[in-house]
């Protein structure tokens, strides 16, 4: 079967995603706010959207990098969802999200999270297939772009340290053996 050649490049306002949801007494916790595994899952949500309009078909979550909670979201708040794929590599991408809620009545809007999401692009049979390009138009797009890729060594390194970790003491309990 020949390779896969990854589509035509898509701009990171291709792949824009904006989620409104109005939060509920049944998205409470015991502390009377928003429970995090609410807004986890709706970030979740609108990430996948951003890599499946980037990649054009299914794309699956691969890992969660960041996710910082900044403040509570409180019952009556409806939380605002912004996400973008930051970066590509062949077959995987990662997704921004920012979250803020308002007040409807004040009309205060506050930034109460932000995530780093990685996604992985899959074929009809579940392997992964390649993504198109990502061209960052705007200044703080490629600062987003720039910021993926730092993030992306971290995760290979941190990968690459636990494999050798592991190897070495395989190999010091076989020569114990």
């Amino acid at each position: 079967m020949p390779p896969v050649s990854a589509p035509t490049a898509r701009t990171v306002s291709d792949s824009e995603v904006t989620l409104t949801q109005m939060m509920e007494v049944t998205d409470a916790n015991v502390a009377g706010n928003v429970h995090g595994g609410v807004i986890m899952r709706l970030v979740d949500t609108a990430a996948a959207l951003a890599a499946i309009k980037h990649s054009g078909g299914i794309a699956l979550t691969v890992g969660i990098d960041e996710m910082t909670f900044l403040e509570p979201v409180h019952i009556g708040e409806v939380v605002v969802l912004k996400a973008s794929v930051n970066d590509v590599g062949t077959t995987s991408m990662e997704c921004g999200v920012r979250v803020e809620a308002q007040n409807p009545l004040t009309g205060v809007v506050r930034h109460v999270n932000s995530a780093y999401l990685v996604f992985v692009a899959v074929d009809g049979e579940g392997r992964p297939r390649p993504v198109p390009a990502l061209l960052a138009e705007t200044d703080v797009q490629r600062r987003r772009q720039g910021e993926a890729k730092l993030r992306r060594e971290r995760r290979i390194d941190h990968k690459e340290a636990i494999d050798a970790g592991r190897a070495a003491k395989q190999h010091l309990e076989g020569s114990e053996a």
